[in-house]
């Protein structure tokens, strides 16, 4: 895996919500279309729902993952898939 070292390196994307599952996004590289995504992708992740649109750097901070990682997945691949956080059964149960 190749790692942005660049940190003049920008990259455009777009972040789409999944239509199937709450807190999944789907991070696209900018001229990357829903469409030409594998087929198993698009049918896990469901009706894509535009969210917003991000120009990412190395710098930048993004709230559940690491944006050189997602740099680098947007560079190799395209897109970036990103899963709902985990819940952990004690606090979700209230217990501790």
């Amino acid at each position: 895996m190749t790692l942005v070292a660049d940190s003049a390196e920008r990259l455009n994307c777009t972040v789409l919500a999944s239509g199937k599952q709450a807190e999944m996004y789907l991070y696209l590289a900018e001229g990357m279309g829903f469409a030409q995504l594998p087929e198993a992708l698009r049918g896990h992740f469901g009706q894509p729902r535009p969210v917003l649109d991000l120009e990412l750097y190395p710098q930048r901070r993004l709230a559940r993952v690491d944006v050189v990682e997602v740099m680098a997945a947007l560079q190799q691949q395209g897109f970036y898939l990103q899963m709902p956080p985990q819940i952990e059964v004690e606090l979700y149960q209230a217990q501790i």
